[in-house]
């Protein structure tokens, strides 16, 4: 229950707080005990250069892989009439079978005030496969706006650590104030707005059919990351990450904490997308000994990744083979 309760406060853009001794499991107040004068800077360090060698960014790699792939499967299904993959991202039918984003199904019952059986089929199955996967999965491992966006981010953090820009950051709480405005704007006006203005969708659809006028908000919104603040649409704008977060409360496919290994040099927050998921990294953040990462977290793997340590890890829940 604690899991369900902190992965909701936090997809709704709320700080989880800080975790008592009264609230911590009696190993986790052990392990931090242990650890007091233990970790020099030095030792960090170490452990840090050590670990450089071996990171090779695999799950990085792996989902850039996975990304462009399936956003490719698109354009030569069309490309060659050969029906596979038809639509985009937004609805699809594969091999027949429909497909619909759980938040594009939402704008269009709200705008129409009518549902059709493809569109409770390919809603249920999306449900269904991102639930098994990892909610906010979709976002990191397959959204074509996100690449762009983590793109973009290399070269904001390059320009802020020139001090050519400053990055400036924005309460998480407004993620779910568009998300009610969105929903409302679709149920008034009967038209589905947030699709109209979706990176996701547009970037989709000008793959698959060619590029069009719209591709410049897309570029706007690139700028306003790059120069302005931080993969802003995504942390600060986008519904589709709060509607795949509650999916993801439920799903098997979670990374793993673990208090022991870790020697909070944060090199994990420093690479995240979504750096206030790993707040319990932080010395005495955690509750428990093993405790896992909650469902506002995109399953990116950079954690995984950069982790001197291996204290962050996939977990399939259920299952005790780590994924390595």
């Amino acid at each position: 229950m604690r899991y369900i309760r902190d992965s909701l406060v936090q997809v709704f853009g709320y700080k989880i707080s800080r975790p008592g001794k009264d609230r911590q499991s009696p190993e986790v107040r052990a392990i931090y005990e242990g650890k007091k004068g233990k970790l020099s800077k030095a030792d960090v360090e170490a452990v840090r250069h050590a670990h450089k060698g071996t990171f090779l960014n695999k799950w990085q790699k792996r989902r850039w892989a996975t990304l462009i792939l399936v956003n490719l499967l698109f354009v030569a299904s069309f490309y060659y009439d050969v029906q596979l993959v038809e639509g985009s991202l937004t609805g699809a039918r594969v091999i027949g079978f429909h497909f619909a984003d759980l938040n594009a199904a939402l704008q269009i019952a709200l705008a129409y005030k009518h549902i059709v059986l493809n569109l409770v089929i390919g809603t249920v199955t999306v449900f269904l496969m991102w639930l098994l996967l990892g909610g906010r999965t979709f976002c990191s491992w397959v959204c074509p706006y996100h690449l762009l966006s983590e793109w973009g981010e290399y070269l904001h953090l390059w320009l802020v650590k020139k001090k050519f820009i400053k990055n400036h950051t924005f309460s998480r709480k407004v993620r779910s104030v568009f998300y009610v405005i969105f929903a409302l704007l679709a149920l008034l006006t009967g038209y589905t707005v947030f699709e109209t203005i979706s990176p996701t969708g547009i970037l989709s659809r000008a793959l698959i059919y060619g590029p069009g006028i719209a591709l410049v908000w897309v570029g706007l919104l690139l700028l306003f990351e790059v120069f302005y603040s931080r993969r802003a649409w995504c942390r600060y704008v986008c519904p589709i990450g709060v509607t795949y977060g509650m999916v993801g409360v439920f799903s098997p496919v979670r990374v793993k904490y673990n208090a022991e290994a870790c020697h909070h040099e944060g090199d994990c927050r420093k690479a995240c997308l979504v750096p206030h998921v790993l707040d319990l990294t932080i010395r005495g953040g955690a509750v428990d000994v093993n405790q896992d990462v909650t469902s506002d977290c995109t399953r990116c793997g950079m954690c995984v990744d950069v982790c001197p340590t291996d204290s962050l890890t996939y977990e399939i829940k259920g299952l005790s083979k780590m994924l390595k």
